[in-house]
């Protein structure tokens, strides 16, 4: 186990990061909320977070750092993030106004599950939640106070859990926003459209981080 202020120390600087600024999983986070309410957003939180149970347990057995150190595997993680992103985005554009009501049926029935999965893969196709994890959380790893691969698990699940806390309140904050924009029934399709923007625009942005050397 890390020691106390150790610890700390690591939790001042993970919530440093995760409230820098929105990135792409608060935004997926923020287009759901808005696109179909507070239960779908809070479900893509809680996917963004349980990737940590593939993330955490590579990043302590030193498999992470293959996939870092390789430039080619870095880029195309980002271009599978960006391409997974765009897609959503564009499926969302074209919602059609006369779906309006299979698309409420569909939330209600399978919506949950579904904004689950593109949490985690959201967060697993981003290379930039895996390179802070593994250039960060070795700073605050010291062998002399205990099991290295266990000190590893204790820090990479705080941070999940301090991102599952914001996460879950932009989740319920853009949530509010989307149920104020549906009291008009003309602004439903718009909201999808609205989600379907956002998502293109953090896809378009991975992508191009990944074509232009140095743009993060």
């Amino acid at each position: 186990m890390p020691e106390l202020p150790t610890y700390l120390a690591f939790l001042v600087a993970v919530l440093g990061y995760q409230l820098s600024g929105p990135g792409p999983d608060m935004l997926l986070v923020i287009s759901r909320g808005i696109g179909q309410g507070w239960r779908a957003a809070l479900a893509t939180a809680t996917g963004c977070v349980f990737a940590g149970v593939i993330q955490i347990p590579l990043l302590a057995m030193g498999l992470a750092s293959l996939v870092t150190s390789s430039p080619v595997a870095y880029g195309l993680l980002q271009l599978l993030g960006a391409a997974y992103l765009i897609a959503i985005g564009t499926q969302f554009l074209l919602m059609r106004k006369g779906a309006e009501t299979t698309h409420t049926v569909t939330a209600k029935k399978g919506g949950l599950a579904g904004a689950f999965r593109q949490g985690m893969i959201c967060n697993l196709t981003n290379p930039t939640a895996l390179v802070f994890m593994l250039a960060v959380l070795p700073q605050f790893v010291h062998s002399s106070t205990g099991s290295p691969a266990m000190q590893f698990i204790v820090l990479g699940a705080t941070m999940k859990a301090t991102g599952l806390v914001i996460l879950g309140a932009v989740a319920l904050a853009s949530g509010a926003v989307g149920r104020w924009l549906a009291r008009n029934a003309g602004f439903l399709v718009w909201q999808e459209r609205l989600a379907g923007a956002i998502m293109i625009a953090v896809g378009i942005k991975l992508l191009l981080a990944a074509i232009i050397p140095g743009r993060r």
